[in-house]
């Protein structure tokens, strides 16, 4: 049997079997065994826990379950809601402050949690209700928080970064720092648009008044003593120096990520502990447990992608194709656009983690070849993997949204999220123009590589 033949076999089968609705672990999983079994030495299939052990021994893998560990302790926590309080305070007095309030939350939540349905709870579960109090429309409350949320597999602590860095053989504090500029970037654009579209709204209600009708909530205006803003600060601060703590720590090379990570997940629990008084075992139960879900979840995940891929190596399907791409003598940024197209596609489907796994193999020896920066890549690719967090069949977010708002209707949560699908998009086009937007952050940091 050729290789294209068993190719196209592999293709099917894992098709078949990912949409008869297997959890995606499994399906990778089944799908590996299924070919070990028929076009592999059947003593592999004595040696696969070992072989899984084996791919999954790394260092920089250990700090993931930490990471989610921290994530826990402050999103379980009232963190979140008092972080989001603190910034609707004292953005009161801009125009649609209340929505760049919660664009901005979801990116400090989302920097100190690394979880992108987290973020979106977190934050969601006091920002929606108090967005559509005040006159925003459904979908724009829902599209704000849900976009807001996916900024939190771009910066750090990311654990999908994690998982490039493995599976690229890059740089994580590199990864992690080349995910700062465009995360800014994108809050900003994020921002500008939460502003033209509360412009608006507010427009429109105002020709509703105008034209006799009756006055909406948006177009009540608020303002907030020194009194009231100052109080919030001594619950969100420590939050944030936790946050600037854990930077510094990583990048100052003063601890590997594991090490950072463990130490962000003890002061996390400390701090819940000193300002929410929690601290005893029915507050902390809930905390690990999510943890110990969401870790195991996530590694057994990474655990069968591993295998999958391994298979895929073995079987020389990985290098085929990545030669056969190469082959195809495509333009650089001919090839960059139909890799981008594939994860896009893969988007509607995967996660970002089977996404990363499944296909690193085969797309970055031919990006490699073709000159491309891999951590520029690692985060474009991330940027477009963000985008299938918010767009359907598979878009985690948005039902981590109809979770905390079932009464919006689903159609009116998709289309509240289009432009930011959109303007997502965009900003990968802008690194394509620019990208020093990604590269200049950890060039000044760690030294700027000498081969591009």
């Amino acid at each position: 049997m050729t290789i294209l033949t068993i190719g196209l076999l592999f293709i099917a089968v894992t098709l078949l079997i990912m949409f008869s609705g297997m959890p995606i672990a499994f399906s990778l999983g089944t799908v590996a065994l299924i070919f070990m079994f028929y076009f592999m030495p059947s003593s592999s299939l004595d040696t696969v826990t070992q072989n899984v052990y084996e791919e999954m021994a790394s260092i920089t893998l250990l700090s993931i379950p930490l990471f989610i560990l921290k994530g826990a302790a402050i999103g379980r926590s009232r963190a979140g809601q008092d972080l989001y309080g603190a910034l609707h305070v004292w953005l009161g007095k801009v125009p649609g402050g209340l929505g760049v309030a919660n664009v901005l939350a979801c990116a400090l939540f989302a920097a100190m949690a690394g979880s992108s349905p987290a973020t979106c709870s977190a934050i969601g579960s006091a920002g929606i209700p108090e967005m559509r109090k005040r006159g925003y429309s459904s979908g724009f409350a829902a599209g704000i928080i849900a976009a807001g949320g996916t900024l939190g597999i771009l910066l750090p602590p990311s654990i999908t970064m994690i998982l490039y860095a493995v599976a690229s053989e890059q740089s994580l504090g590199r990864l992690f720092l080349a995910g700062i500029g465009p995360g800014i970037f994108l809050v900003a654009l994020f921002s500008i648009y939460t502003v033209w579209q509360f412009r608006k709204q507010y427009q429109d209600a105002l020709m509703v008044v105008k034209g006799g009708g009756a006055a909406s909530p948006i177009l009540s205006t608020e303002s907030y003593t020194a009194r009231e803003k100052l109080s919030y600060l001594p619950r969100v601060l420590p939050f944030l120096l936790l946050l600037t703590g854990v930077m510094v720590a990583l990048y100052g090379g003063l601890a590997t990520p594991s090490e950072t990570a463990g130490l962000g997940a003890v002061l996390a629990f400390a701090l819940i502990a000193v300002i929410y008084r929690m601290w005893r075992v029915k507050d902390m139960m809930p905390m690990l447990e999510a943890t110990i879900k969401e870790s195991t979840m996530l590694m057994f995940i990474i655990g069968m992608s591993l295998l999958f891929s391994n298979v895929m190596s073995h079987l020389n399907l990985s290098q085929s194709a990545a030669q056969w791409v190469v082959e195809l003598h495509l333009a650089r940024w001919a090839l960059l656009a139909a890799i981008l197209l594939l994860v896009i596609v893969l988007g509607f489907f995967l996660p970002p983690v089977s996404i990363i796994l499944m296909t690193a193999p085969i797309i970055l020896p031919p990006l490699r070849a073709a000159g491309f920066d891999l951590v520029w890549f690692g985060v474009v690719m991330t940027i477009v993997m963000e985008t299938g967090l918010i767009h359907p069949p598979v878009g985690l977010n948005i039902f981590v949204i109809k979770n905390i708002a079932p009464d919006i209707p689903l159609s009116d949560i998709i289309w509240g999220i289009v432009p930011f699908v959109v303007i997502m998009l965009l900003s990968v086009v802008v690194l394509c123009f620019v990208p020093g937007i990604a590269t200049w952050f950890p060039d000044l940091v760690m030294g700027a590589v000498q081969a591009r």
